[in-house]
């Protein structure tokens, strides 16, 4: 098995040259990514959300993720969105800490949120409670995250490309191709 930090280089430089941006971002994306994946092989359920401005997105990584394309076992990826609709009007602590506590009900081997937005967006009150979600952050500073600059359409070609590479690690890993230690 390879390490994953060589294994994802060895990905990034299989792709055209208009992905050689993720080389120098590789050392910020691992840790992240090794993260996720674990707790995708331990069984724990995947609720995306996303801000207004990529809820195409969400749409996308739904509509690719369980492809049967690859071939694999189908995951438990579901939108918050779609489950709680009113999410954007949530912003009490005790109203936050309810809906944690139907998440916990309603996934008894974990869950984790899979935000990928602006760090001001209304939806960063839920998804930054906990140190475990997976973070794509656009244009803001927020440890423990993926970073993204916005600023024109490439940012939508490159949120294709890196979930291009986590599904491609997901694999990996399913596949004991890779070693997530």
């Amino acid at each position: 098995m390879t390490p994953i930090l060589n294994w994802t280089l060895e990905a990034i430089r299989e792709e055209d040259s208009s992905f050689s941006w993720m080389e120098e971002c590789r050392y910020d994306w691992v840790p992240i990514i090794q993260s996720a994946v674990k707790k995708i092989l331990e069984g724990q359920t995947i609720l995306i959300l996303t801000d207004e401005p990529r809820a195409w997105y969400a749409r996308y990584i739904q509509g690719k993720i369980n492809s049967s394309y690859y071939e694999r076992p189908f995951l438990p990826v579901y939108t918050l969105k779609s489950m709680f609709p009113s999410l954007d009007k949530l912003s009490k602590t005790e109203e936050l800490d309810l809906l944690e506590d139907m998440l916990d009900i309603s996934y008894p081997n974990g869950y984790f949120i899979w935000y990928i937005g602006s760090a001001e967006s209304v939806y960063t009150k839920f998804a930054f409670r906990n140190d475990e979600n997976l973070l794509w952050i656009i244009d803001g500073d927020v440890p423990n995250s993926f970073f993204l600059r916005d600023g024109s359409t490439a940012l939508d070609i490159k949120l294709i490309q890196i979930f291009k590479l986590f599904n491609k690690t997901i694999d990996a890993s399913l596949f004991a191709e890779v070693n997530l230690d």
